[in-house]
This record gives C-alpha cells, structure tokens and sequence, in this order.
C-alpha cells in the first residue's frame, strides 16, 4: 500500500515537473510587424518559448492566438552567454507590394533564452541586417 502510494506520488510528480519543463519562455514587446513560420503579425505582445522538441511557439496575448513555428537547427551559446531572452530578426527589404514602394521586412530568425541553444527559425543568405528584441517581463 504505501509502495502504491509512493509510486503514484512520484509519477505525478515526474509529470508535473515536464510539464512545467516544457517550455523555455518569455514575454515581448515587439514594435514591429513581423513574420515568422510563413504567417504575418501584428506588432504588440508575444509570449514566445521553446518547446521540449526544439520548435517555437507564439502567443499573441492581445488575441490568445498560438501558432506553432518549426525550427530547422540549435546554435550554441555565445560567448559570454546572453543574459536575458532575446529574439533576432532579420530586417530585409521587399519591393512585394509594387515595384515603386520599398517595404522593409522583419522576419523572426533566432529565439534565444540563457542556459540552451538557440533556436534558428530561418537562415538568409546576401544583404541584411538584423534586429534584437530583448523580453520584456522574463519568464512569464
């Protein structure tokens, strides 16, 4: 009997442990519109976090909306290591809307939070910058 119990305390409590490992996440103000996993957004308030099998999600807490982003790769940590969460975007130009007007892109590239890897979204090849977005409130 007391096996039993003690054996249904310790799987709930294995389980209530991943579940809140889940997920390294964070919550940004981003001043932008930006695109990420092939979808468009708003600019405002995102919780972003990595899931346990390596691909980002993204909530826009205004809407509650969540999308899944696949990730395509891990980079290691700088050196020093970053201190808070951040995301990279890269910033590209786009003629898309017509071939008078020069739109500027924001395209989420990189999800990083201290103690794991980064995680790259996208890869870009030829002339560009980027923009980092720092969390706004940690852990949250």
């Amino acid at each position: 009997m007391k096996r039993s119990a003690f054996a249904r305390f310790a799987i709930s409590a294995f389980l209530l442990a991943a579940a809140t490992a889940a997920y390294a996440q964070a919550t940004f103000k981003i001043p932008f519109k930006f695109e990420a996993g092939g979808k468009k957004y708003a600019a405002g308030t995102y919780w972003v976090g990595i899931k346990d099998d390596g691909n980002i999600e993204i909530r826009q807490e205004a809407k509650g909306l969540d999308v899944s982003v696949p990730s395509i790769g891990t980079a290691p940590q700088p050196t020093p290591p970053i201190t808070g969460p951040e995301l990279l975007f890269d910033v590209v130009g786009n003629f898309a809307p017509s071939y008078s007007e020069y739109v500027t892109d924001y395209v989420l590239a990189e999800v990083w939070i201290p103690g794991r890897d980064g995680v790259v979204t996208r890869t870009l090849r030829g002339a560009h910058k980027h923009e980092t977005v720092r969390a706004e409130v940690p852990g949250t």
